[in-house]
């Protein structure tokens, strides 16, 4: 199993950046994906980035492209999202997972944690 704890939301401005984190344990090591989706109430979730650790390979939304960074360690204990200019759109519950590949989507995911809120709002 796999435990992941998500920090780092906030309440921020249209235009202003936020650091998520994501700090795992467990077997990490059995899975070779690690990224994060989001969510809205009502919605389906959203994949937004990850990163595949056989190849290194990172992917994203296509609508956080150029706004937002995934980054982490090898031993994918650790993980973060770097959003910058962030968007009213943006504005979700952001989830940590881990799975044994990047999927289609970016939101299929074997474990996750409890998420973090993020909000953009003026």
């Amino acid at each position: 199993q796999v435990q992941l704890v998500e920090s780092g939301g906030d309440l921020v401005q249209p235009g202003e950046s936020l650091k998520l984190s994501c700090a795992a344990s467990g077997s990490t090591l059995r899975y070779y994906a690690i990224g994060w989706f989001r969510q809205v109430p009502g919605k389906e979730r959203e994949g937004v980035a990850c990163i595949s650790s056989t190849d290194g390979r990172k992917f994203y939304l296509d609508s956080v492209k150029g706004r937002f960074t995934i980054s982490g360690n090898d031993a994918k204990t650790s993980l973060f999202l770097q959003m910058n200019n962030l968007k009213p759109e943006d504005t979700a519950v952001y989830y940590c997972g881990v799975s044994l590949y990047c999927h289609e989507g970016l939101n299929e995911y074997d474990y996750w944690g409890q998420g973090t809120q993020v909000t953009v709002s003026s």
